[in-house]
């Protein structure tokens, strides 16, 4: 019999963060709070790439969720961490913090997909000090990060999949750990409507469903 998967949320598990050259710059600066230039500091990569992990780790606290700041809101503790910052509606709430956490003596921290000197932001007094504040990019992820992840999430829903079938997942998921977690998602899913284990057919099936392209013959 096939099981109905329940629309369980899965609440990822924001424990050790995963060293590696391409996040060692970021690793250090949230090190130096004290050499943010006027406080302040950026992170910023591809989608899943640990920068919310990061946030979660210096904040200790859940980070502000830039698409729902709007009005004049408010900091809670003592560091100050946005999420998805350059997808804030509303730039007088965005501006309205950082001058907040400047008077406060506050650090803030703020990641997003580019650097926030790329952000299109209308306000000019925003525009300033995003452009002053200092982007540190998270690179690509190398190799053996991506096993790291892979290993580390397939733990974190306790669903195993043979070591052989997980480098074979490697070599044919896009080299980003946003494929690498959505391909996680995917399994699981898959597995538990299955009612059955992690096979290579399946595995295969959601491959296909993540890299269409990659499972269509080259008719050249």
């Amino acid at each position: 019999m096939r099981q109905l998967g329940l629309p369980f949320a899965h609440t990822p598990a924001f424990a050790e963060f995963l060293p590696a050259p391409s996040n060692e710059a970021a690793r250090r600066w949230l090190t130096r709070c004290a050499e943010w230039p006027e406080g302040r500091l950026a992170l910023w990569g591809e989608a899943g790439c640990g920068k919310t992990h990061l946030l979660h780790l210096w904040a200790g606290a859940v980070p502000l969720a830039g698409p729902a700041l709007r009005g004049l809101p408010e900091i809670a503790g003592e560091r100050l961490a946005i999420d998805d910052a350059d997808a804030c509606p509303d730039e007088p709430a965005l501006l309205h913090l950082l001058n907040a956490a400047a008077e406060a003596g506050t650090p803030a921290l703020l990641a997003a997909r580019t650097p926030p000197s790329r952000w299109p932001v209308r306000l000019a007094d925003l525009q300033s000090r995003l452009r002053a504040i200092t982007a540190v990019e998270i690179g690509p992820p190398e190799d053996a990060l991506l096993k790291a992840l892979l290993e580390r999430l397939l733990a974190e829903r306790q669903l195993p999949v043979a070591p052989a079938l997980q480098e074979w997942l490697l070599l044919r998921l896009p080299r980003t750990a946003g494929a690498v977690r959505e391909a996680v998602a995917r399994l699981d899913a898959a597995a538990l409507a299955a009612g059955g284990g992690v096979t290579r057919a399946l595995a295969a099936s959601v491959l296909g469903e993540l890299t269409p392209r990659a499972a269509t013959p080259n008719p050249l």
